[in-house]
């Protein structure tokens, strides 16, 4: 206790108290007077006793500096007033000052926002229990398909042969149709087995998880509620177990509410997670693949290990099933990989790109200090002259280095958090649903751990560089010669090499952002085979226990495309099972008559479709005729295939008249083709178009379908007149995903990805040229100010205003050359590294490559232009006067 007063009153002794200070003044002078008494009655004269009285008390400045000294803790003292003396100086160069600052927070906002979307997705560990023990569990299907979803029989299988996992469950994401007191609506939801929350390693906040054994067909009907649905739809009331809830025309008991921070990404967006119940045609056909698979590896089992035990029971079910598991392979993933692998190439580019712009930020502000450190030269010499050591004058430096790193520091933490809700609200709804990890973006600890580490860096290299730039022989050096000549040689060799730095940077961030912006245009401009304009599209969910019949759907189906048809500004009406640009999923296995068969699988997507359907869409008919709308399951059946599946199986022939079937040439399989169709781009648009055929709806007609409305005026006007016209016809019809097709292509994920990539590196290669350009320009009019009595002597001489710009640019225009020829070469480096987000672009894209140079090169000109006239039109009489 008395060391902890001790300390605070040393502590205390170092604030400002005038009434202390003028004690202690007094007392001094006391002393002092004492002294001098002594000495005048020694005989000494006034003055000799004064000076005698004052060697003896060792000066009163000194020996007021030694009672301070044991009343404070000199070090702490020392460092406040350094602060005081940084802020001083800084107040009075507010142009560096905010210059510094703005640089550095605008490096830091952008690392820091790029990292905390990569510490959500990357770092920061599943909401589940030992997530490194999780698997993503896929069969395979040749080349075409490397992660497919497993059937309903083989997971059975599996689960019961398999000698390496703790677990094994699956999930399947679908749509709802909830019924209410105010009537029908969509609700979002799952299908999982039994113990899929317990291989998860997930409990329920309130009530109990499913039993084992709940998930089959002879069991009641349970439902667990996500916490959010538990809030919004239950208020949160703990009386909500029990309680009944109608899903698809089906009672489900609840029977829990998940945890607040629970998420499954690949079955996101979900308020109702329901038992399995394996019922469907789909469900109970082995050759029928809908169900997502998710293991736990037993305690010591590595992945490779489990790997080669699912394939031995994928070979051993090949053969006992052959007809439908023929080339059926099997494959796992970690779970993390499989919930944001699709992710994680973007997040690393542009955490690369926003780390190149902080790169260049911290090189220009050490580049400001270094000028502003010339620029004290002689102070720096007078206050060594003075008695200053080395050590106090770096810590001058090193203070005013931290005092630049924390203010730029808090703006950019507080630009960061500004700019991640930005990035995040422009991310599409129904991707930012299906990305639950970023729910909750914010500064938690990792980031502010990875924001300190660059204000470590950043306080490391503004403290060093300064200091390393004088040594106490230059600092005398500068106060005897009283001349600037030679002062800044060094700095124009150091500040040079930082310029070509940040020049070779930038032009890396240009590159990418070029190669980025390019592929995005020819993503956006390739052909998708109809036309997007003027479309809207919607979802529509009959309720089972009502259209039970295909006669009850064929009816719905016509009565909505001709009352839609009816309607003011509606042009044509479409039905399909699918919409473009969704993916190549819902795939049949066919063969073609009268060709040699070995059991091969021929795989390719399926599409049911309505007669006017092609119209609406404005694909174009290559060859033969559409479906007729009389083409229902009574008359023969029929297909059309597109462009590219006349291309693999047709080649040299005409398709017309030939017919297909299933793998077993079942009789009510057989079709004809009566028609080829443009390829329209069904799946992704970053891939390659592939075979499809297309079935009439009519003939395989579904409670579930999309329309498509072809308009002549704003699609967005439709939508509520199209919805109710739907509701007209049953109220219990749900109708959601209400989306134009231009919203759906400029939407998807491929679009969205090379979209949002091309902008965020973009818009750090326009910073950064930026940014390197005033580098230039500092470099440049630094080295025409330390020129000015070399220049002044060469226009005495004679020289021509030209040959002071040949001078000046010359340099400039050698630096800028070397920048750019380093930058070429690490930028072709890193294209390759980011190849993976390239379309239709080589990394080595040569007119992308020259119109950068020619823009940074353009740009370094203009920017060093600026001193070189300023050079140029210096008068010799009053630059040899000024020197």
């Amino acid at each position: 206790m008395k060391r902890l007063r001790a300390w605070l009153l040393r502590l205390a002794g170092m604030l400002p108290n005038d009434r202390r200070e003028r004690e202690l003044a007094d007392e001094i002078a006391s002393h002092l007077q004492l002294h001098i008494d002594d000495n005048l009655q020694a005989g000494m004269s006034d003055e000799q006793a004064r000076r005698k009285a004052i060697l003896k008390l060792g000066g009163v400045e000194s020996t007021k500096e030694a009672y301070r000294e044991r009343r404070s803790i000199p070090l702490l003292e020392n460092l406040l007033r350094d602060v005081r003396f940084a802020i001083r100086q800084l107040r009075k160069n507010l142009g560096f000052t905010s210059t510094a600052i703005l640089m550095l927070g605008l490096g830091m906002c952008a690392s820091v926002a790029i990292f905390a979307f990569v510490d959500a997705a990357l770092i920061k560990p599943l909401p589940y229990r030992d997530p490194n023990r999780l698997v993503g569990v896929y069969e395979t299907s040749g080349s075409l398909c490397p992660q497919c979803p497993l059937s309903y029989p083989d997971y059975l299988d599996w689960k019961r042969l398999n000698t390496v996992f703790s677990s094994l469950d699956v999930y399947e994401h679908t749509g709802f149709i909830l019924s209410t007191a105010s009537g029908a609506q969509a609700a979002r939801g799952a299908r999982v087995s039994d113990g899929f929350f317990r291989t998860l390693g997930v409990t329920p906040v309130l009530g109990r998880d499913f039993r084992k054994g709940e998930d089959l067909l002879s069991a009641p009907r349970t439902v667990l509620l996500s916490y959010a649905a538990w809030r919004r739809r239950y208020g949160g009331k703990q009386n909500v177990l029990g309680q009944v809830v109608t899903l698809n025309g089906l009672p489900n008991i609840i029977i829990g509410v998940l945890p607040r921070e629970f998420h499954f990404a690949p079955a996101e967006p979900s308020d109702f997670w329901t038992t399995l119940h394996a019922s469907s045609e789909c469900d109970l056909r082995r050759s029928c693949h809908s169900l997502e698979g998710v293991g736990r590896l037993e305690d010591g089992l590595s992945p490779q290990t489990a790997l080669a035990n699912v394939t031995a029971i994928a070979r051993n079910l090949e053969k006992q099933y052959p007809g439908s598991n023929r080339d059926q392979g099997a494959n796992l993933m970690p779970l993390t990989e499989a919930i944001i692998g699709h992710i994680r190439p973007i997040l690393l580019v542009l955490l690369s790109g926003a780390g190149l712009l902080l790169l260049i930020a911290s090189v220009n502000v050490a580049s400001l200090l270094l000028v502003r450190s010339e620029s004290r030269k002689r102070e720096i010499a007078v206050r060594s002259a003075l008695g200053a050591g080395r050590a106090r004058l770096i810590c001058q430096f090193v203070t005013e280095g931290l005092v630049l790193v924390v203010s730029g520091s808090a703006l950019g933490l507080a630009s960061a958090y500004w700019a991640m809700q930005l990035l995040t609200r422009l991310i599409p709804e129904d991707m930012l649903a299906s990305m639950p990890y970023l729910h909750g973006l914010s500064l938690n600890p990792r980031v502010l751990a990875f924001a300190g580490g660059i204000a470590l860096l950043a306080a490391i290299l503004f403290s060093v560089t300064p200091t390393l730039h004088f040594s106490l022989p230059e600092m005398r050096e500068g106060l005897a010669e009283g001349s600037r000549g030679s002062s800044g040689s060094a700095w124009r060799r150091f500040g040079s090499k930082l310029v070509v730095l940040e020049l070779a940077t930038a032009m890396v961030l240009l590159v990418g952002a070029g190669l980025l912006g390019k592929s995005l245009y020819r993503l956006l401009h390739v052909d998708i085979g109809f036309q997007s304009d003027h479309l809207a599209t919607l979802y529509v969910a009959a309720p089972q226990s009502s259209f039970t019949k295909d006669e009850q759907i064929l009816a719905l189906e016509r009565q909505v495309v001709e009352r839609i048809s009816s309607l003011p500004g509606v042009k044509s009406v479409g039905i399909s099972s699918d919409l473009p640009v969704h993916g190549w999923g819902d795939t049949t296995w066919f063969r073609l008559l009268g060709r040699p068969w070995h059991g091969e699988h021929n795989d390719t997507p399926e599409r049911d479709v309505s007669s006017d359907y092609f119209a609406t869409l404005g694909a174009k008919l290559v060859r033969g005729r559409y479906f007729a709308e009389d083409e229902d399951a009574s008359k023969p059946r029929v297909a059309i295939i597109n462009q590219a599946m006349a291309r693999q199986y047709f080649p040299g022939e005409d398709p017309i008249g030939k017919n297909i079937g299933d793998t077993d040439l079942s009789p009510k399989s057989i079709r004809e083709i009566v028609g080829i169709v443009e390829d329209i781009k069904e799946g992704p648009l970053d891939t390659a178009n592939r075979s499809v055929l297309y079935f009439p709806f009519n003939q395989s007609p579904e409670n579930n379908f999309n329309v498509v409305v072809r308009t002549s005026q704003a699609e967005q006007a439709a939508f509520p007149m199209v919805a109710a016209t739907i509701h007209q016809i049953n109220p219990a019809i749900v109708t959601t995903d209400e989306k134009t097709m231009s919203g759906i292509i400029n939407d998807s994920p491929s679009a969205y990805l090379h979209r949002s990539s091309a902008w965020l590196v973009g818009g750090f290669a326009f910073l950064a040229l930026l940014l390197g350009v005033i580098g230039l320009y500092g470099v440049v009019a630094y080295s025409v100010s330390q020129r000015t009595r070399e220049i002044g002597v060469r226009m005495a001489l004679g020289a021509q205003n030209s040959s002071v710009y040949r001078l000046i640019l010359g340099e400039a225009g050698w630096l800028t050359a070397v920048g750019v020829v380093i930058g070429l070469a690490c930028s072709v480096a890193a294209a390759d590294l980011m190849r993976g987000l390239l379309f239709g672009v080589r990394s080595w894209d040569l007119p992308t490559l020259g119109a950068v140079a020619t823009v940074l090169g353009l740009s370094a000109l203009l920017a060093s232009y600026i001193p070189a006239r300023r050079a140029a039109s210096l008068n010799p009489v009053d630059a040899l006067r000024a020197e």
